[in-house]
This record gives C-alpha cells, sequence and structure tokens, in this order.
C-alpha cells in the first residue's frame, strides 16, 4: 500500500512554493558562491536586455518593410531590409551567447548545490540513518535527478520572468502609441488566463507529477535490486516473483501517467486556444482603422508583433503552466531531503526530538555502561543495561541466539544506532576498523582495495604485496596484472577471498581496536586462525561475532546474549559452546546454523 502524502502540495506561485524555493535557493545566493552568482546573473540580464532592445528594432523593421509593400515604395523597402540585416547580424550572437551563459550558470549551480547535498548526506551517515529509517523515498534520485532539475528550471524560469518585465516594458510603450484599446483588451484577457490556470489546472497537476516523479523513481529502484542481487535471484530461480513485483510497480507508473495525460490534455486545450486567439484578436480590434486608412498596414503588423510579445510577456504563466507544475513538484521532494540532510535543518529536527539517545563521550577505552538498545522506530528492546570495559589488547567474543542484538550491539558500537539509553565511553573513532561479514567493494584497482577506505598510503608496493601474501591472497598480482588493475571486484572475488582481502585493510591502517561482525564466516579453519593470531599477535583489542567454536581460544572474554535484553559475561576459559559435530566441509553453514545455541 503507498504511503499516503502528508499535507496538500502547494500551488505554483504559491507562498508555501516560494518559502521551499527560498530554503534551497537562498544558501547560494548568500553563501560563498555569491560574488560570482550575481556577476553571472548581472551578466544575463544585460545579454537579455540588449536581446530585448534588439527585438523591438527587428519587429519595428517588419512593420516599416510591410508600409513599404504596401506603398510600393521600393527605395524604402530595401533600407529597411538593409537595417534588418543590420539588426540580425547582432541579434544572432546575442542570442546564441546568451543561452549558453544560462546553460553554464545552471551547472555551476548545480554544482555547487549537489556538493552540498552530499557533504551532508554522507556526513554523520546520514545515508545510513534514510536507508534504516525510510523518512523520504529514493534520496539517490532526489539528489541526482531533482537538483539537475530544480537549478536548470529555476534558472530557465527566472530568466523567463525577467525577460518578460523586459518585453513587456519595450513592447507596451509601442502597442500603447498604436492602440489604448488593444492594451486594455490584452491586459482582461491575460489576466482570466492566468486565473483559470491557476485555479482550474494547478493543484491537480502538481500533485500527479509529485507522485510521477515517485513513481518512476520506485520503478527503476526495483531494476536496480534486481541487478545488484541477479546471482541470488538467479539460485533461487526467482524471476516469476521479481517479474511480478517489477510489473506492479510499473503498472503504477502507467496508471498515473494515464491521470496525468487527461489533465495535460484539458490543460493543452486551454493553453492552444488561449494562444490562438491572439492570431485573430489584434486584427479584430485594428480592423476599423486599418479599412478606414486611419492606420498603415505595417503599423498594424507591428501592433500584432507587439501584442503578441506582450500576450506572451503577462501570460508567461498559462504558457509555462505545465513546467512550472512539474518544477514544484520536484521542489517539494528537495526541499523534504534537504530538511533532513543539510546541518542546520536536520540540527533543529534533532534539537525538537524527544527520542532517547545513547550518549557517546571520549575515552581511552572502550566501555559500555548501563547500555539499552532498541530498533530505529521501535520499541523492541535488544539488549538491556549492558556494562563493561576492554582494556587495550582485551577480546571480547558475543554469541547468541539470532535476532538477540549481537549486530546491533556493533552498530551502537560504531555509531550507526543511536536509539535507546545508557553510555558509550570509546577512544576516537580513526583507532576503530569494522569489518561486516559482507566486505565491501569499489569498482576499482586492487591498490583502493586493499587501502579502502583510504584514498593514499605511504606504503610501498612491495608492502602491500606482502600484506597480500599474509593474507593468502599472492596470487591476485600475478593472476590481474599488478595493484593497478581496475576489475569489479565484487564479482571476480570468491566471498573467502573478499573477507581475506578485507583483513589486508585492517593491516594496512593498523587499528587499535578491530570489530568483526562474523568477518571470518566464509573462511576454512587454517585461514581464520591465521588471521586471528596475527591480530593478537599485533595487541589489537578485538570485538567479534562469531559461532565458531575455533575461534574460542582466540578471545579473553565472551558476552553471550540470552534474549529479551539478557546477557551474560564470561572470561573466555569459563565459557564452552554446546557440542556440536564436525560436518563436511559442504555443509559448513548448516552447522554455523546449529552452533548458535550456547550454554555457560
Amino acid at each position: 500500500m503507498d504511503t499516503p502524502v502528508k499535507g496538500r502540495r502547494p500551488s505554483p506561485l504559491s507562498l508555501e512554493a516560494w518559502r521551499q524555493f527560498l530554503k534551497v535557493a537562498k544558501p547560494y545566493w548568500l553563501g560563498s558562491e555569491r560574488k560570482n552568482a550575481w556577476f553571472l546573473l548581472a551578466l544575463l540580464i544585460a545579454l537579455m536586455l540588449v536581446e530585448t532592445q534588439l527585438a523591438v528594432m527587428l519587429n519595428e523593421q517588419t512593420g516599416e518593410m510591410t508600409s513599404a509593400l504596401a506603398a510600393r515604395n521600393g527605395g524604402r523597402f530595401w533600407d529597411s531590409v538593409r537595417d534588418c540585416l543590420l539588426v540580425l547580424a547582432f541579434a544572432v550572437p546575442v542570442y546564441a551567447f546568451y543561452y549558453y551563459m544560462r546553460d553554464m550558470f545552471a551547472n555551476q549551480w548545480r554544482r555547487w548545490l549537489t556538493g552540498r547535498f552530499l557533504d551532508g548526506y554522507l556526513d554523520s551517515r546520514k545515508y545510513y540513518e534514510l536507508g534504516t529509517d525510510s523518512e523520504i523515498d529514493n534520496p539517490d534520485q532526489r539528489i541526482s535527478e531533482d537538483i539537475n532539475t530544480f537549478t536548470g528550471r529555476s534558472t530557465h524560469f527566472l530568466l523567463i520572468f525577467l525577460g518578460s518585465i523586459m518585453q513587456l516594458v519595450a513592447f507596451s510603450a509601442v502597442l500603447w502609441s498604436i492602440s489604448h484599446v488593444l492594451v486594455a483588451v490584452l491586459a482582461v484577457y491575460a489576466l482570466v488566463g492566468t486565473v483559470v490556470a491557476l485555479w482550474v489546472f494547478g493543484k491537480p497537476l502538481i500533485q500527479l507529477n509529485f507522485w510521477q516523479l515517485r513513481r518512476e523513481a520506485d520503478f527503476r529502484f526495483s531494476l536496480m535490486r534486481l541487478r545488484e542481487n541477479a546471482e541470488s535471484i538467479a539460485f533461487y530461480r526467482g524471476e516469476a516473483q521479481e517479474r511480478a513485483h517489477i510489473d506492479s510497480r510499473f503498472e503504477k507508473v502507467i496508471h498515473n501517467f494515464s491521470r496525468l495525460i487527461v489533465r495535460q490534455r484539458s490543460l493543452n486545450l486551454f493553453q492552444r486556444s488561449f494562444s490562438q486567439l491572439t492570431l485573430v484578436l489584434p486584427g479584430v480590434i485594428l480592423a476599423h482603422d486599418v479599412l478606414s486608412g486611419q492606420l498603415e498596414v505595417g503599423r498594424a503588423t507591428q501592433a500584432v508583433g507587439a501584442f503578441t510579445a506582450v500576450l506572451a510577456a503577462v501570460g508567461v504563466i498559462v504558457e509555462n503552466f505545465e513546467s512550472l507544475s512539474r518544477f514544484v513538484a520536484g521542489l517539494g521532494r528537495l526541499q523534504t531531503l534537504s530538511a533532513l540532510v543539510l546541518p542546520e535543518a536536520s540540527a533543529h529536527a534533532a534539537m525538537g526530538s524527544n527520542t532517547p539517545r545513547i550518549e557517546r563521550t571520549p575515552g581511552r577505552h572502550l566501555a559500555l555502561q548501563s547500555l539499552t538498545l532498541h530498533p530505529p522506530q521501535s520499541e523492541r528492546v535488544l539488549i538491556k543495561e549492558v556494562s563493561l570495559v576492554l582494556q587495550p589488547g582485551d577480546a571480547l567474543l558475543i554469541t547468541g541466539e539470532s535476532g538477540c542484538g549481537k549486530s546491533s550491539l556493533i552498530r551502537a558500537i560504531a555509531g550507526l544506532w543511536r536509539t535507546g539509553s545508557g553510555q558509550i565511553q570509546h577512544p576516537p573513532m580513526e583507532d576503530f576498523f569494522f569489518l561486516p561479514q559482507q566486505p565491501y567493494l569499489q569498482h576499482g584497482t586492487l591498490r583502493s582495495q586493499v587501502i579502502y577506505p583510504s584514498q593514499t598510503t605511504e606504503l610501498s608496493d612491495g608492502q602491500l604485496e606482502e600484506i597480500l601474501q599474509t593474507v593468502q591472497l599472492p596470487h591476485l598480482i600475478e593472476q590481474m596484472g599488478g595493484l593497478d588493475t581496475v576489475q569489479d571486484w565484487e564479482k571476480i572475488l570468491s566471498v573467502g577471498e573478499q573477507q581475506r582481502l578485507a583483513f589486508a585493510r585492517v593491516l594496512v591502517h593498523e587499528p587499535a581496536i578491530v570489530i568483526l561482525d562474523e568477518a571470518t564466516s566464509a573462511l576454512d579453519s587454517a585461514n581464520e586462525a591465521a588471521l586471528y593470531s596475527r591480530l593478537r599477535a599485533n595487541g589489537t583489542t578485538l570485538v567479534s561475532i562469531a559461532h565458531r567454536p575455533a575461534v574460542l581460544r582466540h578471545h579473553t572474554h565472551v558476552l553471550q546474549f540470552l534474549g529479551e535484553g539478557a546477557w551474560k559475561l564470561y572470561d573466555a576459559g569459563e565459557f564452552a559452546f554446546d557440542s556440536v559435530p564436525e560436518d563436511p566441509p559442504a555443509r559448513k553453514p548448516a552447522a554455523r546454523a546449529r552452533a548458535c545455541v550456547l550454554s555457560p
């Protein structure tokens, strides 16, 4: 079932839409880029002024040519042709340069605004919080597409409105000098058209455009999930289920778009009628003066051109209403994201939150004091009042049945989960290194995989090769062609190789504390023992989640979770796993699953 829209979407040019626009746009115009932004805008306005003046001159010469032809005056006609070509010689390069500067301005604004959103999105791991809390849909689309639309459309509409004002001033004087009645008719006509567009078509179109953006994003996300989980789906032979899921998302896209084009059809009928009537209206009003000889045909032609220009200026909302409605729909999505990821907005939201939070304080050692933890947006207690202190060189093994909170404690130590109570004292987070069960591998060089998350390292190629030798991966250099070989490593390496590569990262960075969340689950016993022994020999403090009894000898303490928040702490020498017979190698995953039941 779809999540209902919270509140009503603002209509174009409403006060709420204007406020949303200012919240997103204002920092660019008042921040560090303000000088460059205002300079480019001033240049664009200057080009628009020149372009408007040249348009007035062209309209005047068009009327002059028509009058010359009507009077059968050859000299006057060719003079006007010469003047017209002279004006065009200036108008064409000005026109081209204006659009080049407009697109360059929008591109620079997008670059700055995307950087601002990415800073907020990656700062304090907001990307993780948004993924777990599900407060908004598809933040990736909002950053990649909605920002692009916002900067491009904002620049477009800003310049359209400024150009309309200039056009209105320039051509109104021409029109007023020819016919006062035509000006009055034009004002009433444009006002009625704008009111009808806003009140009849505004809100429905914005609502439908908002949902179209969301439906398209959901459809694209379902295809992305299919690609990212292709191997698992292929093993399950889940194509039929996936097709049904994708079809359901796509059907929502088609259904919403069908409703949207029905509304757009009505809008197009109105827009076409509104614009086409202008072909007749000026002629009807000026016909008497032309037929009676009071007004030259050329002046009438000039009046029609001025009427069209002024109507385009005052009717800019009507003519661009469909684009405006899409723009406001995307603006609402972008403003919602900004409220969650940008520093000043998210800080304000955090101050207003009453959710209990775990206190994090700096300390010399890793220590938990009366730590109670529950998942985000849930009241279920996973861990209740855990207290312990890890001295340098200690090794804590965390074990317990599935779902009892082992990985949740790791998330709390990492600062990913903050909902609960109690206190976590910790050394600087730079002293920690976390190894998840499924390592993350970038598409890049082998060197970048080994030194991740650092971008550079002071270690030589020989030292990196020695580290790969230590984790039993020397063949990667030989088979792949060296440390600078670029591959999609996630697809090339087995899970066991990926886990050993993750251990190589630990050896590169030499952290004081290593957190392992079943980080050796795909390794054979010999490799597992060798890697744990290396970490213990270095005096590294360990916190491990594991189910294999063989891992126990590498730890000094055991924290056993008993379910419902209960727990018990043992010295490693006092703890024993239940006796579980060893299965053949092909059945080790099943053996690990059964070995989850523990006894003191």
